[in-house]
C-alpha cells in the first residue's frame, strides 16, 4: 500500500477505508460472519473483481479475517477481526450521517 507523507490521522484512514465499497463491506460483516456470495448481495453495485480486491486489501490491513473450511466445494467465509470490529463505532456515525443527509435532502 502506498506511504502516508503528510502523517495525517485521516489520512492513514482513508488509505485504507477509503474507495467506494470498504465501508460497506465491514458494515455487513458487522452482522457476523459471511461469504463470497452473500457479500455481494448485500451490496448491491459491487463486481465480482472489486469485491475479491477489496477483501483482499481489508484482509491484508487486518481487518477482516478470511476462513476456509475443507470440503467440497471448498467454504470460505469472511469476518471481522478484533482490530475490524474497532470500526463499529465508525460505521455506526457514517451511517447516522448518511440518514441525516437523506432526510436533509429529501430522500427517506
Amino acid at each position: 500500500m502506498k506511504e502516508n507523507p503528510s502523517g495525517c490521522s485521516v489520512e492513514e484512514s482513508m488509505r485504507i477505508l477509503g474507495g467506494r465499497w470498504r465501508l460497506p463491506l465491514v458494515s455487513c460483516l458487522l452482522d457476523g460472519p459471511k461469504r463470497f456470495n452473500d457479500l455481494r448481495r448485500d451490496v448491491p453495485g459491487i463486481s465480482q473483481r472489486m469485491l475479491t480486491l477489496d477483501l483482499r486489501a481489508l484482509e491484508d490491513a487486518g481487518l477482516i479475517r478470511r476462513t476456509v473450511y475443507p470440503g467440497s466445494p471448498v467454504k470460505v467465509e469472511y469476518a471481522l477481526s478484533e482490530d475490524g470490529e474497532r470500526l463499529r463505532p465508525v460505521v455506526e456515525v457514517v451511517k447516522t450521517f448518511g440518514l441525516w443527509l437523506k432526510a436533509r435532502d429529501g430522500k427517506l
